[in-house]
C-alpha cells in the first residue's frame, strides 16, 4: 500500500470520528493508533492536517484527535523527524491556547501531545511553550499547567530551564487574580519543587551534576511568601488544598534559616484549616508529612514548642466518624499516621505522654483512634518504642475492660503488632494473649451493647472472626511466639469460659505442638513441673473427648480437638502414639464424611449415637492399651470433677456420663469404683432429665464389668441419709422435697433399666427378679400382688415402664431366655396393661402407651405363656387404646404428635404379630381378627382405616411365616373374605385400599393351603393389586368401575323414559325393547328414522342408539351404515364468502354429523365391543378422515344458536362441534376397541387437542400413529391397507392427514415386523408429485423416517431415498421451502446409513443444492437483499447441519471438488456462529466440526474442537482470529477468496452478521503475509468499508473501523 493509502486510510478514519456512537469513536481511535503503530508519522501528519483543514471541528472531536495522537507518540517519539516534531508541536500549542476559555478535555489532550513530544525534543517544546511565557503578561493556563506535567515526565529535561521559569514566573504570581491560574501555579511549584528534590537525590544519572538546593531556595522562597501569607486565606478550597500540596514539597527546597524562620507561622497555618474548613480534613496529604520531615532534617526547635497543637490536630484527624471513611478520608489518615511515624522517631517519650492517657477515657472514638495510632507505631517505629514496652503494656489495662466492639477490634490489632515485636514476651503479655482467646470465644450471636448513635457498630462476630485469625496468624507465622504459647495455650483448653475458642486453640496449638516436633522431640515434651498451671493430661483427655461428642459445634471442634489429642499423644501417655495415630484418622475420616463417599455429614445429619460409640470404642481402646489401673482412676476422678463444667450443655454432660461409666468399667478397683459411683450419686442434678439418662447410662455400661458392685451400690445408696437428703450451703444436709424423691427414684428405676440392659446376660438373669425388678418397683412404692397401684409422677412411671422394657428386652435376647420361667411375667404384663388404661382415650401426649406395648411385646415371648383371658384383655386394652384416638390434629406441633402416633402404632403391630406367633394357625389368626371385626366395622372412618391396617400387618406376617405341612382347605377363608370385602367400597380411600390387601394376602394364604408354592403368583390376585390405585381415585366413575371390577357385579342398564313418546317409566323397557326387535328386522329404516332426530341428541335417543348395540350382529350392520352415511354426502359446504377469500367459512353438513354423534352413542355402549373390534380398521380410518375434514369447520347457524342457548336436561352432554364430536367419537371407539392404552398416551401427550387445531393437527395425527405403533401395532395391518386406500382423496386435508399417519408409522420398527414395509414405501413412493405440497413434504419424512425405524433397511433402499430428497430439494413448487427443509432433515438421518458409493454420486450435487439455504430468509437468500426480511431459521439450521454430516461422510475420503464446497462453505458457516438465533449458530459448530478433518489442518481441526463444544461460551473475536491465522499459515492462496465472499455479506440483512464480516476480513488481513496482497483488491475492499462506516447499526460501523485499523498491514 502506497503512501497516499495510509493517509486515504487515515483520513476514512478520521472522517468517521464524529459518530454519535462512543462505542464507534472507540474503535475509530483504537484503529488510528493501529495505523501509528506501523506508521506513525504518515498518521501524526494526517492527524496534523484534518486538524487544520477542519478549522469548524467541534472541540470535543479535536480532543478525540489528540488524544489518539498523544497515544501513538508516546511509544514513538523516538521514530519522528524534528520537522515532523515540529509540525507537532506548533499544532498542540496552537489547539492549547486556541481559545482563552477553559476547555479542559480539549485543551488538556492537546497539553498531552506536547508532554509526550518532550519526552524526546524537550528544548524544542520548552522553546514553544516559553514562547507563550513572556514576562510581563499571564500565560495560558494550559501553558502552566503543562510545565507541570513536563516536570513530572522528564526530570532530568526539565529541572534545567526550572531557574529560568521561576524567575519568569515570580512576578506573575503577584499579578493572577484568577483561582484558576493561582491553582495551576501552585500545581506547577508543586511538580517543580518535587522534580528538583528527585533530581537532586539522583545526581549521580543527572545531566548537569552542578545543580544544587541552593540554586532554587530564593525563587522558592519568594514564590512560598506569596503561597502562604496570601493565597492560603482565600475561600476557595481548591485554591487553599493546591495552596497546602504545594507547601510540602517547596519546604524541602526552603533553606534551614528561612525553614526554621516559617515554621512557627507555617505548622499553626496549616492546622488552623483543621478546624476552618471540611475539605481541610484532606490536607495532610503529603504535605504536612513533608514540612514535618523538613523540620526534623534541620533540627528545629520551633518543632518541640508545636509538637502538643501537632499531636492534637492529628490525633483528631484519626479519630474521623467511620461513616465518614470515604476514600479521602481513608487516604488523609494514612497521611496522618506517616505524620505520627515522623513524630514517633523524632519525640517518642512526648507522643508516648500524649497517648497513652488517652487509652483511660471512656469516649469510643477516641480509645479507637488512640489504638489505631498505637499500633501503627508499634510497627513503624520499632527501635525507638522498644524501651517503651513496659509502659505501652501497663497502659493496656483500661482499654481491655472496654465492652465495645469497635475497640475490641482495635485492641485485638494492637495486641498483633505487639507479638511481631516482642511485646508479648515482657510480663503482662499473658494478659494480652489470655484477651484474645476470650474474644475468640465471644458467641457469635451476640450484639454489641449500646451501639453509639452516629456509628455503626462491629458486630460480635465481626471481633471473634478477626481475634481467631489474629490468633493463627501469631501461632503460625510469628516465630518468637511460639515459645510464648507452647504450652501456655494449653491453660485456656479446660474453662468453660472459654469453651468458644476451642476450635482455633486446637488449631494453634496442633501446628505449634507440630512445629516443636520438627525441631526435637524433647522440646516438645510438656514439662508438668515446670508449669503448675497447665491441666493435667487427664483433663485435657476428658475435654478433648467431651467436646468431640458435638464434632460441628463452633467451626467443627471435634476434628480440631481430636487433631490435638492426637500430637498430644506422648505428653497424654507413653503407650499411646502407635494406637491414637491409627485410629484418630479413621476418626476424622468419618467426620469428613468417607462414609458418604465424600458427602460430608451437617450437624443435623450426623447419626449421633453412632458417633458417639465410635468415641466411646476410642476410649475403651485407649484405656486397654494404657492398661494402668491407677491412670484409669486418676482419669475417672477428673472426669467426676468436669461434670458440673457441662450443667448448661446436656447432650456433652450425658456423654461425659457414658465417659466415666467407660473408665470405671475399665478400672480393677472395686472401691474406686464404689467411691465413685457413690459420689455421682450423691451429686447428680436430679431435676434434669439429660442427668437422670446420663446417670442411668453410666450405671448401665458401668455394670457390663463390675455388676455386683454397681448393684450393691445403688442399694446402698437407698439405705443412706443422701437418699432423703440433699447438700445444701456449707455442704449441710436438708431433707429433699416430695417432688425431688420422686425425680430421685426416677433416676434409679432407670439405672436398673440400664444395668438389666448392659449387664452379661447369665448374669443378669440371676438377678432379675430378686433385686432388679424387686428393687425398681419398691421405689415406685407399689407392690404388684393384689395390692392397689398409686397414682404417682408420670415422669416416674414413665421411667418405670422404660426400664420394664429393657429389663424384659434383656431377657428376650439372652441365650438362655426360651428355657428361663419368668415367675413374674403375668404380674407385670397386669401392670402394663394397667398403666395403658390409665392413659387419656381422647389424647396421645407420651410415650407410655408405645413403651407398654413393647414392653408386651417382648414379655409373651416369655415362659409360662398367658392364658386365654389374659390374652384377650391384652389384645382388647391395647385396641381400645390405640383405636379410639381422634384423627391426628393439625397444628404447631403436629409433626411430633404424628411420629408419635406413628410409634405407638407400630409397637401395638409388634405386640399382636407376637401374640399371633404364639398359635400360628387359621383359628389363631381367626382370634386375632375377631378382635379387630368391630374396630372394622366402626362408624367412624379413621377407626375402620387402623384395625383395617392392622389386619393387613397381621395377614402379610402370616403369609410370610406361613408353613404348611398337609394339603389342607382354608376354612377361614369365606368368614374373612366376608369381613373385608364390603370395605373394597369404603367411602375413606385408605380403607379401601388396605381392604384390597387384606384380600389379596387371604387368596394366597388359600393358595398356600392348597399346595401352591411361594413364589406363585396368581393373575386373579396380582390384578387386586392393579385396582389398588384406582381406588384412590376421585372420579366416581373410575372408583365405580374398579368396585366393580373388584366385586364381578354385572351390569346395570338404566332405560329411561323415550321423550318423543312420552311413555311411563315403567313401560320403556319394553319400549327399548321394541325398537331393538325392530332395528333386528329393518336395520337401515331404523337407522335413518334414528339419524333423523334433532341435533344435539336428547339423553332418550341416546339411549335408543346405545339399545341398538347390545346384539354383536346388529351392532356391526349399525356401524356398517353410519359409516356409510358417514361418507354418502360432503363433509362440508363452502360458503361464498370463503370461495371469495374474505373469510375461512366451511360449515359442516348436518348426515354426516348426526351420523358421526350416533356412532360415539353406539360405541359408547359397553355391549358394542365384538362389533367395533370387528369393524375396528374401518371405524378408525372413517374416524380419523372425519377429523381431518372437519378441522376449523363450523357448525350450521341453527345449531350454533342451540349450542349458544346450552342444552336441556334431558339432552345428554356431548360436544356438537363437528371436529369435537369426531375427537369424541375417535377416543370411544379406541376405548371400546380394546385400545385404552393408545387414548390414555395421546391424552398424556397433548395429541387429542392437537388434532383439533388446524395448527395442531399434523402433529397430532403424528402422535396418534405412534401411539398405535406402540400400543395397537396388531391392528396396524388393515389400518394400513384402509388408509392407503384414501390417499387419492378428493380432499387435500384428507390426503395430508393419512400421509402423515402413514409416514409416522416408518418410525417404528413394527412395520417391518408386520411385513408391511415395502408396501408402505411403494405408497408413499407414489404420493411424490402429488399437487399438495405438505403431503410432498410428509412422504419425505416418512421415507426419513426408515432411519429410525429400520435403519437397517436403508443400505438396500439407499439410491430410491436418496433421489426422492434430492427432488426435495429441487422442488420448483415450495415458495416458503418447506419440502426442501424437509429434504434436508432426511437427508441428515440418513447419510450415515446408505452406501458410500450410493453416496458419493449425489455428494457434489447435494452440497451445491443446499448451499444457498445457509442464509435463507423469507422468499429469498441473503444475496436477494430485501428491506424487511423475515428469518427462516428451519432452513438454515437444517442446510447447514446437513453441510456437516455431508462433511462427515467424506472423512478421509475427500475429493477436491467436494474440498471446494467446503471451502466455499467456511466462509457463512463462520459467520452464522454469531446468528441471532441459537439453533443456527449451533448447526454452524456442528459443521465445522465436520468440516475440519476435510481441511487437513490438525490445527485448525483443534481449534474447532477446543472452541466450538456444544453447551459451551464462545468468545467469537479470539475464535476467529485464531481461525484466521491457521487459514493464512496454511492456506495463504485463499486470502482473495475468502475476502471476496466477506465481501457478500457486508450487505447481509442481519446486523450481527454485517458486524462479523469485516472483522473476519480484518483478521484475515492481520494474519496473511506481504506477499499475499495482489489477493486483494484494496481499492474494492477500501470502498465497501467505507459504506459500512455509515451502516445504521453502531457495532457494525465499530467493526469495519477495526477492520480498517488493519489493513495498515499492507501498508
Amino acid at each position: 500500500m502506497t503512501e497516499s493509502c495510509v493517509k486515504k486510510l487515515s483520513c476514512t478514519l478520521l472522517d468517521a470520528i464524529t459518530d454519535k456512537d462512543p462505542m464507534v469513536q472507540e474503535q475509530v481511535c483504537s484503529a488510528l493508533c493501529s495505523l501509528g503503530e506501523v506508521q506513525p508519522e504518515e498518521m501524526l501528519c494526517a492527524c496534523e492536517e484534518y486538524l487544520r483543514q477542519h478549522d469548524k471541528l467541534a472541540h470535543p472531536y479535536r480532543a478525540m484527535v489528540l488524544r489518539t495522537m498523544e497515544m501513538v507518540l508516546r511509544n514513538h517519539t523516538s521514530k519522528l523527524d524534528k520537522d515532523t516534531a515540529n509540525i507537532i508541536i506548533l499544532l498542540a500549542s496552537s489547539e492549547m491556547t486556541r481559545t482563552k476559555e477553559l476547555v479542559c478535555g480539549w485543551q488538556q489532550a492537546a497539553s498531552s501531545v506536547l508532554v509526550a513530544v518532550g519526552q524526546h525534543f524537550i528544548n524544542r517544546v520548552m522553546e514553544e511553550m516559553l514562547s507563550r511565557f513572556q514576562p510581563g503578561a499571564l500565560p495560558h493556563c494550559s501553558v502552566v499547567r503543562t510545565f507541570a506535567s513536563l516536570a513530572v515526565s522528564n526530570v532530568f529535561g526539565m529541572v534545567p530551564f526550572l531557574p529560568s521559569i521561576l524567575s519568569t514566573m515570580l512576578p506573575m504570581l503577584g499579578m493572577a487574580k484568577q483561582d484558576e491560574l493561582r491553582v495551576a501555579f501552585c500545581s506547577a511549584l508543586q511538580h517543580f519543587s518535587e522534580s528538583t528534590l528527585e533530581y537532586l537525590a539522583n545526581l549521580d544519572q543527572a545531566p548537569d551534576p552542578t545543580v544544587r538546593k541552593d540554586t532554587f531556595a530564593t525563587d522558592i522562597f519568594s514564590a512560598y511568601d506569596i503561597l502562604f501569607h496570601h493565597w492560603l486565606q482565600s475561600r476557595e478550597p481548591r485554591l487553599r488544598l493546591a495552596v497546602v500540596e504545594a507547601l510540602g514539597p517547596m519546604s524541602l527546597l526552603l533553606p534551614s534559616e528561612k525553614l526554621e524562620e516559617q515554621l512557627p507561622k507555617l505548622l499553626p497555618g496549616v492546622l488552623a484549616l483543621y478546624k476552618k474548613h471540611a475539605e481541610t480534613f484532606y490536607v495532610s496529604k503529603q504535605s504536612l508529612g513533608q514540612i514535618l520531615e523538613a523540620a526534623v532534617s534541620v533540627g528545629s526547635r520551633t518543632l518541640e514548642v508545636q509538637l502538643d497543637a501537632l499531636l492534637a490536630a492529628l490525633h483528631a484527624q484519626i479519630c474521623v466518624p467511620v461513616e465518614s471513611s470515604s476514600p479521602l478520608v481513608i487516604s488523609n489518615q494514612k497521611e496522618v499516621l506517616r505524620c505520627f511515624t515522623v513524630l514517633a522517631c523524632c519525640a517518642p517519650g512526648r507522643l508516648l505522654a500524649f497517648l497513652l492517657p488517652r487509652l483511660d477515657t471512656s469516649n469510643e472514638r477516641l480509645r479507637v483512634g488512640t489504638l489505631q495510632v498505637l499500633r501503627h507505631v508499634i510497627n513503624s517505629a520499632a527501635a525507638q518504642m522498644e524501651v517503651q514496652k513496659p509502659f505501652i503494656l501497663s497502659s493496656m489495662r483500661l482499654p481491655l475492660l472496654d465492652p465495645s466492639s469497635k475497640v475490641k477490634q482495635a485492641v485485638v490489632q494492637v495486641i498483633s503488632a505487639m507479638a511481631h515485636h516482642g511485646y508479648l514476651e515482657q510480663p503482662g503479655g499473658e494478659v494480652m494473649i489470655e484477651y484474645l482467646v476470650q474474644q475468640c470465644a465471644l458467641p457469635p450471636e451476640q450484639q454489641p451493647e449500646n451501639p453509639g448513635p452516629d456509628s455503626k457498630d462491629l458486630s460480635a462476630d465481626g471481633v471473634q472472626a478477626m481475634s481467631i485469625r489474629t490468633l493463627y496468624l501469631v501461632s503460625t507465622a510469628v516465630d518468637r511466639m511460639s515459645d510464648v504459647l507452647w504450652p501456655y495455650l494449653l491453660e485456656f483448653l479446660t474453662p468453660v469460659r472459654f469453651t468458644g475458642a476451642l476450635t482455633p486453640l486446637c488449631r494453634s496449638l496442633v501446628h505449634l505442638a507440630q512445629k516443636r516436633q520438627e525441631v526435637g522431640a524433647d522440646t516438645f515434651l510438656i514439662q508438668y513441673d515446670a508449669h503448675v498451671n497447665l491441666p493435667s493430661p487427664y483433663a485435657v483427655t476428658t475435654r478433648l473427648l467431651v467436646v468431640s461428642s458435638n464434632p460441628y459445634l463452633g467451626d467443627g471442634r471435634g476434628a480440631a480437638s481430636l487433631r490435638l489429642l492426637n500430637v498430644l499423644h506422648r505428653s497424654i501417655h507413653p503407650l499411646l502414639g502407635q494406637q491414637w495415630e491409627t485410629t484418630i484418622p479413621l476418626l476424622l475420616g468419618y467426620l469428613d464424611g468417607e462414609a458418604l463417599w465424600g458427602s460430608q455429614y451437617t450437624e443435623e445429619t450426623l447419626p449421633r449415637k453412632e458417633w458417639e460409640e465410635k468415641l466411646l470404642m476410642f476410649l475403651r481402646d485407649t484405656l486397654a492399651t494404657i492398661s494402668d489401673n491407677t491412670w484409669t482412676c486418676q482419669l475417672s476422678l477428673e472426669m467426676c470433677k468436669q461434670l458440673p463444667c457441662y450443667n448448661g450443655t446436656p447432650q456433652e454432660k450425658h456423654f461425659l456420663y457414658k465417659c466415666i461409666g467407660t473408665t470405671l468399667g475399665a478400672a480393677s478397683s472395686k472401691e474406686v469404683v464404689r467411691k465413685h459411683l457413690q459420689e455421682l450419686l450423691e451429686t447428680a442434678r436430679y431435676q434434669e432429665d439429660t442427668d437422670r439418662e446420663g446417670l442411668a447410662c453410666c450405671f448401665g455400661i458401668c455394670a457390663t464389668s463390675h455388676l455386683e458392685d454397681t448393684l450393691a451400690q445403688l442399694e446402698d445408696f437407698v439405705r443412706s441419709d443422701v437418699f432423703r437428703k440433699s447438700v445444701g450451703i456449707f455442704n449441710i444436709f436438708k431433707d429433699r422435697s416430695e417432688n425431688e424423691v420422686e425425680k430421685v427414684k426416677s433416676a434409679l428405676i432407670l439405672c436398673y433399666g440400664h444395668v438389666a440392659a448392659q449387664a452379661p446376660r447369665e448374669l443378669m438373669l440371676a438377678r432379675v427378679e430378686s433385686d432388679i425388678l424387686r428393687n425398681m418397683f419398691q421405689y415406685f412404692s407399689t407392690k404388684v400382688l393384689g395390692i392397689k397401684v398409686e397414682t404417682k409422677d408420670p415422669a416416674l412411671k414413665l421411667c418405670l415402664v422404660q426400664s420394664t422394657c429393657m429389663v424384659s428386652r434383656a431377657i428376650c435376647s439372652s441365650a438362655q431366655a426360651s428355657s428361663f420361667h419368668f415367675s413374674r411375667k403375668a404380674e407385670l404384663v397386669a401392670q402394663m396393661m394397667e398403666f395403658i388404661r390409665a392413659e387419656p382415650p381422647d389424647s396421645l401426649r407420651t410415650p407410655v402407651r408405645k413403651k407398654a406395648m413393647l414392653t408386651c411385646t417382648y414379655l409373651v415371648s416369655l415362659e409360662p405363656a398367658l392364658g386365654e383371658q389374659a390374652r384377650a384383655d391384652v389384645i382388647q386394652g391395647c385396641l381400645h387404646s390405640v383405636m379410639a384416638l381422634p384423627p391426628e390434629s393439625q397444628g404447631e406441633d403436629s409433626g411430633c404428635q404424628e411420629a408419635l402416633y406413628l410409634d405407638t402404632v407400630r409397637a401395638l403391630e409388634d405386640l399382636l404379630t407376637s401374640l399371633l406367633q404364639r398359635d400360628m394357625t387359621p383359628q389363631g389368626l381367626q382370634v386375632m381378627v375377631e378382635h379387630l371385626s368391630a374396630w372394622i366395622k366402626s362408624p367412624r372412618g379413621h377407626e375402620r382405616v387402623r384395625a383395617l391396617g392392622l389386619s393387613s400387618c397381621l395377614l402379610r406376617y402370616f403369609l410370610e411365616h406361613l408353613h404348611v405341612s398337609a394339603l389342607v382347605p382354608f376354612h377361614n377363608l369365606g368368614l374373612l373374605v366376608g369381613l373385608f370385602s364390603p370395605r373394597c367400597a369404603d367411602l375413606w380411600p385408605a380403607a379401601r385400599q388396605e381392604a384390597v390387601g387384606c384380600v389379596y394376602s387371604l387368596l394366597y394364604l388359600q393358595l398356600g393351603y392348597e399346595g401352591f408354592s411361594r413364589d406363585y403368583r396368581d393373575d386373579t390376585a396380582e390384578r387386586l393389586l392393579t385396582l389398588k390405585d384406582g381406588l384412590m381415585h376421585p372420579d366416581p366413575a373410575v372408583l365405580f368401575h374398579t368396585c366393580h371390577s373388584i366385586a364381578q357385579v354385572p351390569e346395570i342398564v338404566s332405560v329411561l323414559r323415550s321423550k318423543l313418546q312420552e311413555t311411563q317409566e315403567h313401560i320403556l323397557p319394553a319400549t327399548q325393547h321394541s325398537v331393538y326387535l325392530l332395528a333386528s328386522q329393518h336395520c337401515a329404516a331404523v337407522v335413518s328414522s334414528l339419524l333423523g332426530s334433532p341435533l344435539p341428541f336428547d339423553s332418550h335417543t341416546c339411549m335408543l342408539w346405545r339399545a341398538l348395540a347390545v346384539e354383536p350382529s346388529l351392532a356391526t350392520q349399525v356401524l356398517g351404515l353410519l359409516l356409510e352415511k358417514m361418507g354418502r354426502d360432503v363433509p362440508f359446504k363452502e360458503s361464498r364468502a370463503f370461495l371469495l377469500g374474505s373469510t375461512p367459512d366451511r360449515v359442516a353438513t348436518l348426515l354426516p354429523l348426526s351420523a358421526t354423534c350416533a356412532l360415539h352413542e353406539v360405541v359408547s355402549a359397553p355391549a358394542s365391543g365384538p362389533a367395533v373390534l370387528e369393524l375396528y380398521p374401518q371405524l378408525f380410518v372413517a374416524l380419523l378422515l372425519r377429523v381431518s375434514c372437519t378441522v376449523g369447520v363450523q357448525l350450521p347457524r341453527n345449531l350454533q344458536a342451540k349450542e349458544r342457548r346450552g342444552t336441556s336436561p334431558a339432552q345428554a352432554s356431548r360436544n356438537l362441534k363437528p371436529c369435537s364430536s369426531a375427537v369424541d367419537a375417535l377416543q370411544a371407539m379406541l376405548l371400546r376397541g380394546g385400545s385404552e392404552d393408545v387414548m390414555q398416551d395421546m391424552e398424556l401427550e397433548g395429541g387429542w387437542e392437537l388434532l383439533r387445531t388446524s395448527a395442531g393437527h399434523e402433529e397430532g395425527t403424528t402422535r396418534l400413529a405412534r401411539a398405535m405403533t406402540k400400543y395397537a401395532g396388531p391392528r396396524l395391518p388393515l389400518v394400513m391397507k384402509a388408509l392407503i386406500g384414501t390417499q387419492n382423496s378428493a380432499y387435500e386435508i384428507q390426503r395430508v392427514t393419512s400421509t402423515a399417519f402413514l409416514a409416522e408409522l416408518l418410525s417404528s420398527n413394527v412395520v417391518n415386523d408386520l411385513m408391511l414395509l415395502e408396501s408402505l414405501l411403494d405408497s408413499l413412493a407414489a404420493r411424490q408429485k402429488d399437487s399438495c405440497a405438505s403431503v410432498r413434504r410428509l412422504v419425505l419424512r416418512g421415507l426419513a423416517n426408515l432411519a429410525s425405524g429400520s435403519p437397517d433397511k436403508v443400505r438396500a433402499h439407499g439410491p430410491q431415498l436418496l433421489t426422492a430428497m434430492i427432488s426435495g430439494l429441487d422442488d420448483g413448487d415450495d415458495p416458503h421451502s418447506l419440502v426442501a427443509l424437509e429434504a434436508m432433515v432426511g437427508l441428515s438421518r440418513l447419510l450415515p446409513l446408505v452406501e458410500p458409493w450410493d453416496l458419493h454420486s449425489v455428494l457434489l450435487h447435494v452440497a451445491i443444492r443446499v448451499r444457498p439455504f445457509f442464509d435463507s430468509v423469507e422468499g429469498a437468500t441473503v444475496y436477494e437483499v430485501m428491506p424487511a426480511p423475515q428469518e427462516k431459521m428451519e432452513v438454515r439450521t437444517a442446510s447447514i447441519r446437513l453441510f456437516g454430516h455431508l462433511n462427515k461422510a467424506c472423512h478421509g475420503d475427500c475429493e477436491d471438488v467436494f474440498l471446494d464446497q467446503v471451502v466455499s462453505g467456511l466462509v457463512p458457516l463462520l459467520l452464522h456462529l454469531q446468528d441471532s438465533q441459537a439453533p443456527v449458530a449451533s448447526a454452524c459448530r456442528f459443521a465445522l466440526h465436520m468440516c475440519g478433518p476435510n481441511l487437513e489442518c490438525e490445527e485448525l481441526s483443534a481449534t474447532f474442537q477446543k472452541h466450538l463444544q456444544e453447551g459451551r461460551g464462545l468468545h467469537f473475536g479470539e475464535f476467529l482470529n485464531t481461525t484466521c491465522k491457521h487459514l493464512m499459515r496454511h492456506f495463504p492462496d485463499l486470502l482473495g477468496r475468502l475476502v471476496s465472499t466477506n465481501l457478500f455479506y457486508f450487505k447481509s440483512n442481519w446486523e450481527d452478521i454485517r458486524a462479523a464480516a469485516p472483522m473476519f476480513t480484518g483478521f484475515l488481513v492481520l494474519h496473511a503475509e506481504l506477499r499475499h496482497r495482489p489477493q486483494v483488491d484494496l481499492e474494492q475492499l477500501l470502498v465497501a468499508l467505507q459504506l459500512l462506516l455509515k451502516d445504521p447499526a453502531p457495532a457494525v460501523r465499530a467493526k469495519a473501523a477495526e477492520a480498517l485499523g488493519r489493513l495498515v498491514k499492507f501498508a
